[in-house]
C-alpha cells in the first residue's frame, strides 16, 4: 500500500466531490420538477372529470325538474352517483 492514503483532501478530490454533489443536486431538482408536472397533470384531469360530473348532475337535475324520470335517466343517475363516489363525493 502506498503512504498517500491518509494524505487528506487534495484539490482533485475536492473537485470530484463538488462535481458529484452538483450532479446529485441537479438530478434531485429534475426529479422534483418531473413530480410536480405529473401532479399538475393529475390535478387537471381530476378537475376536468369533476367538471364533467357537475355538468351531468346539472343535466339530471334539470330532467328531474322537467318530469323526465324514465328508466334511462335513472340508469344515468346511478352511473353518476357511482362516478361521483369514485371521486370521493358523499351522498347527502
Amino acid at each position: 500500500m502506498s503512504g498517500k492514503r491518509g494524505a487528506g483532501l487534495t484539490d482533485e478530490k475536492m473537485r470530484k466531490i463538488a462535481a458529484g454533489t452538483t450532479v446529485a443536486g441537479v438530478l434531485l431538482v429534475l426529479f422534483l420538477v418531473i413530480i410536480l408536472i405529473v401532479q399538475f397533470v393529475q390535478i387537471g384531469v381530476a378537475n376536468r372529470r369533476r367538471a364533467e360530473l357537475e355538468a351531468a348532475i346539472a343535466q339530471v337535475e334539470e330532467d328531474i325538474r322537467n318530469g323526465q324520470s324514465d328508466l334511462e335517466s335513472m340508469q344515468a343517475r346511478e352511473e353518476l352517483i357511482k362516478r361521483a363516489m369514485e371521486l370521493g363525493w358523499k351522498l347527502p
